[in-house]
C-alpha cells in the first residue's frame, strides 16, 4: 500500500474580524524554498505511482486524440488590407506557425489548398499557398523552453513590420521584439520586457502602444512606443489607480482611433485618441460610474462618425446607444432598447454593416444589419433590419470569428455543437449567403449521427430551474439506464459554457460515457440576472445548484453516485471544492483543475494578484465582517471535515494545478489535498513545474495531460477502459 506524502505542519495564526484561524499549511506559498519544491515533486512522484495502473489507457487515449486531429492543417485565412492572414500546424510539431499570402484587390475568395481525389486535403507540410510567407514559427521561439505562450502579434498597416510577444514562463509577462518582414527578416534592436498581453501598432505604425502590469500582475499602465527607440524612452500615456481596474489597448477596425479600456468586474471606461494624431491627448467616452459596464465601436453612419455603445446603465441585460464621437457625451440615440429576455453582448462595426452578439433562451446569437450610406435622400427609409442567423440544432454555439477588414463584405463566424465539429462561415451581406469554408476535421470515420445532445432541467433548492447539457452515443447509452457520467460546471464572472465540440471528448462518449454541463448561476447563460444571483452573497446559489444537477441526473436514472465524476477548472475548482464538501455522496470522484479552493486566504491578501479586482466579485472580506463570514461558510479549504468513518465520505479527488500560475496560485491546491489527507480522504495532487494558469504548452503536452485527466475520469466513472 502506497503511503500518501506527510506535509509538515508549521501553523501560522491570522486574525480578522475576531476571529482567530490557524493555518498549518500556509508555509507552502513560499514558492521558492526548496522544502516546498520538493514537496511538490514528492506529491508529483506520489500521484505518479497510484495512477500507474491507468498509463496504457493514458497512452491509449492519447493517441485517439493524435488519430482524431489532422495533425498538418492550416486555418482559414483573414484579410486584412493587401495580405491573407493564417496559422499552419504541421505534423509533430508542438506549435502553430504564423503566415500570410498577398491578396488580390477585390477578391475576397479567401486562398486553399488544392483538394486530392480523396477528402483531404495535399498535405501542408508540402503545399504551399502562392506567395507564402512565414512571419513567426512558434516552435522556433519556443526551441530550449518548457514553457512558450505568444502574447502579443501585430503587424504594421503596410505589412513591413512585425510586433510579437512570448512568454516562456507561464507567468503571462511578455517580452516584446519586433521583426522586418519586407524580405529582410531584420530583428530590430527594440526589446520590451515584462509587458502584459496585446500589443498594438498604432495605424501609421510609427507607433507600438502595450501595457505593463504591478506587483499585483494588474495590468495598470499603458505606454508609447517609438520604433527605433530605446525602452527607456517610452512615454507613459495612461495610469491606472484604482486596483480593482485592468487596462488594455487597442485600434478600432476602423483604424481611426487608439482605445484604451480600463474595467473592473462591474464597472468600465472607455478613452479615445484620434489615429491622426498618435502622440496626442486620449478623451474619454464616458466617465466611469460604479456598476456600469459600457463597450464602445466606431461606426460611419450616413457619412458620419458615430460611437455605438453596449451598455448597462439602467439596462440590466444591456442595451445598444448611438452617440456622436465628437461629443459622447451628447444625446443618445436608442438603436436596441433593453429586453428582459435577451443578454446584449457585443457589437462588431464595418463600413457597410455591423454584427451584434447576444444570448436568448440559454444559447448565444449572432444578427447583422446594414449601415445607412451617406447620401440617401431626406425621403428614404434605410434597410438597417436586423437579421438573426439560425440554425436547426437543439444546442449549440455560435459566435463572430476573425473579422479584422474594414472594408470586407463578408461576416466571419464560427458554429459548433456537441456533435458538429468547428466550423467556419462567411455570411455575405448583401445576399445573406452562407459560405463555409472549413469544418474541422475529425479523422478516423466520424459520424455525427451516431451521437445525440439534448436539454434537460434540475430544480434547485429555491424552486429556480437549472439548465442541463448532455452529450452522448445512441448505441451505447439508454437513457434511463445509470450510465458513467462526466459532469462539467464554472459558474463565475458571467462566462457562459455553451456546447461546443471536442475532440478528446469523444474518447469518453465512445466509452459509453456521458458528458453533461451544469449551467449554473454565476455563468451567464440565462442572462445578467443569473450571473448577478450566483455572486457575492448569493454564490451559494452556484454550488447548491451543481448539487442539484447531480441529484437530478441520479433520480432520472441518468447515472449513479458510483458512476458520476464531477469536474470544473479555476473557478469552477472552487465548486468542486464547495460539492465535495456539500455533496460528496453524490460523486465517485472529482477533478479539480487549476483549483480557487483558499479563496478566503487569497481575497484577504491585496498583495497577491488578482485579489482586489476580485472584491467585486466575492465581497471585500478584509473590510466587512458579514462577506468575512459569509466567504468562510462556503470556502473549500476552510469547510474540510471528518466523519465519523474517518473521512471517507469524500470521494478520490484529483487536484491539478501549474507552479507559474499566477491566477489561482498552487498552494491552494497543495494546502487542500494536505487538509483532506488530514480528514482521512483520499486526495491526489499533481503540479506542472513548468506551465501556468492554462496548463502546459504546446498541443501535444496538452493532449497528453488532457489524456491524464480523462483516464482517472474513465476509471472514476467506471467506464469500459478500452472502448469498442
Amino acid at each position: 500500500m502506497l503511503t500518501p506524502p506527510k506535509t509538515e505542519k508549521r501553523p501560522i495564526e491570522r486574525e480578522h474580524h475576531g476571529d482567530v484561524v490557524v493555518d498549518e499549511y500556509e508555509w507552502l506559498r513560499a514558492k521558492d524554498d526548496p522544502a516546498v519544491l520538493a514537496h511538490l515533486h514528492e506529491e508529483n512522484a506520489y500521484t505518479k505511482a497510484r495512477t500507474e495502473h491507468l498509463s496504457l489507457l493514458q497512452e491509449q487515449l492519447f493517441e485517439e486524440i493524435r488519430a482524431r486531429t489532422k495533425e498538418t492543417d492550416l486555418s482559414v485565412p483573414t484579410r486584412e488590407g493587401d495580405w491573407w492572414y493564417f496559422t499552419r500546424t504541421v505534423e509533430g510539431a508542438q506549435y502553430g506557425i504564423h503566415c500570410r499570402v498577398p491578396a488580390a484587390g477585390d477578391d475576397w475568395e479567401p486562398p486553399v489548398l488544392p483538394e486530392t481525389t480523396g477528402d483531404e486535403l495535399v498535405d501542408a507540410s508540402f503545399e504551399r499557398l502562392p506567395g507564402e510567407q512565414v512571419l513567426l514559427d512558434d516552435n522556433l521561439e519556443a526551441e530550449g523552453h518548457e514553457y512558450y505562450a505568444l502574447g502579443s502579434f501585430d503587424v504594421t498597416g503596410d505589412g513591413s513590420t512585425l510586433l510579437y510577444g512570448i512568454d516562456v514562463e507561464g507567468d503571462e509577462r511578455y517580452t516584446i521584439r519586433l521583426r522586418s518582414v519586407d524580405g529582410s527578416g531584420r530583428e530590430y534592436d527594440d526589446v520590451i520586457e515584462g509587458t502584459a498581453a496585446g500589443a498594438v501598432f498604432d495605424p501609421s505604425g510609427r507607433y507600438l502602444f502595450y501595457a505593463t502590469v504591478d506587483e499585483s500582475w494588474r495590468p495598470d499602465t499603458i505606454w508609447r512606443h517609438e520604433v527605433g527607440t530605446a525602452a527607456s524612452d517610452d512615454v507613459s500615456v495612461f495610469t491606472e489607480p484604482d486596483e480593482r481596474f485592468w487596462l488594455g489597448v487597442g485600434v478600432t477596425r476602423s483604424r481611426k482611433f487608439v482605445m484604451i479600456e480600463a474595467g473592473s468586474n462591474v464597472t468600465s471606461e472607455t478613452w479615445l485618441l484620434d489615429a491622426d494624431e498618435p502622440a496626442g491627448e486620449f478623451r474619454v467616452v464616458w466617465p466611469r460610474k460604479d456598476g456600469v459596464e459600457y463597450d464602445v465601436e466606431h461606426v460611419v453612419a450616413g457619412g458620419k462618425d458615430r460611437l455605438l455603445v453596449v451598455h448597462n446603465d439602467g439596462a440590466v441585460n444591456f442595451e445598444l446607444v448611438s452617440v456622436a464621437a465628437s461629443d459622447p457625451q451628447g444625446p443618445r440615440r436608442m438603436l436596441l432598447p433593453h429586453n428582459p429576455a435577451v443578454r446584449l453582448e457585443g457589437v462588431d462595426a464595418f463600413r457597410d454593416f455591423v454584427a451584434v452578439e447576444y444570448r436568448r433562451e440559454g444559447l448565444p446569437r449572432v444578427a447583422v444589419a446594414k449601415v445607412p450610406a451617406a447620401g440617401l435622400p431626406a425621403d428614404a427609409t434605410p434597410d438597417d433590419t436586423l437579421h438573426e442567423l439560425s440554425f436547426d440544432e437543439e444546442l449549440f454555439s455560435v459566435g463572430i470569428g476573425s473579422n479584422a477588414d474594414w472594408e470586407q463584405p463578408s461576416l466571419r463566424i464560427g458554429f459548433s455543437s456537441f456533435v458538429t465539429p468547428t466550423t467556419v462561415y462567411d455570411v455575405v451581406i448583401a445576399t445573406g449567403e452562407r459560405r463555409l469554408r472549413k469544418q474541422q476535421p475529425v479523422l478516423g470515420g466520424y459520424d455525427p449521427t451516431r451521437y445525440s445532445q439534448r436539454r434537460e432541467w434540475a430544480v434547485a433548492d429555491d424552486g429556480t430551474r437549472i439548465p442541463i447539457s448532455l452529450v452522448y452515443r445512441d448505441d451505447l447509452v439508454d437513457l434511463g439506464v445509470p450510465a458513467p457520467t462526466l459532469l462539467y460546471g464554472y459558474g463565475s464572472y458571467e462566462h457562459s459554457i455553451d456546447p461546443a465540440f471536442g475532440i478528446p471528448r469523444l474518447s469518453l462518449l465512445d466509452r459509453g460515457m456521458i458528458f453533461a454541463v451544469a449551467h449554473v448561476r454565476g455563468g451567464g447563460e440565462m442572462g445578467r440576472l443569473w450571473y448577478e444571483h450566483g455572486k457575492k452573497f448569493d454564490k451559494r446559489n452556484t454550488f447548491t445548484d451543481f448539487v442539484a444537477v447531480a441529484r437530478h441526473l441520479i433520480d432520472e436514472d441518468v447515472t449513479a453516485p458510483d458512476r458520476l465524476v464531477a469536474q470544473g477548472g479555476s473557478a469552477g475548482g472552487l465548486l468542486m471544492g464547495a460539492v465535495a464538501n456539500m455533496g460528496p455522496r453524490f460523486f465517485s470522484g472529482i477533478l479539480a483543475e487549476v483549483p480557487f479552493v483558499d479563496p478566503l486566504t487569497s481575497i484577504l491578501d491585496p498583495s497577491l494578484p488578482l485579489t482586489v479586482i476580485e472584491w467585486d466579485e466575492w465581497g471585500n472580506p478584509l473590510d466587512d465582517a458579514e462577506v468575512y463570514a459569509y466567504m468562510k461558510s462556503y470556502s473549500p479549504y476552510e469547510n474540510v471535515h471528518g466523519s465519523t468513518n474517518g473521512g471517507g465520505h469524500y470521494p478520490p479527488i484529483l487536484a491539478v494545478t501549474s507552479l507559474n500560475d499566477t491566477r489561482v496560485l498552487y498552494v491552494e491546491p497543495a494546502k487542500w489535498v494536505a487538509r483532506l489527507r488530514d480528514a482521512g480522504a483520499d486526495p491526489l495532487l499533481k503540479t506542472e513545474m513548468a506551465a501556468g494558469h492554462g496548463g502546459v504548452s504546446g498541443r501535444y503536452s496538452a493532449w497528453r495531460e488532457r489524456a491524464f485527466a480523462y483516464a482517472w475520469v474513465i476509471d472514476r466513472a467506471k467506464a469500459h477502459p478500452t472502448g469498442e
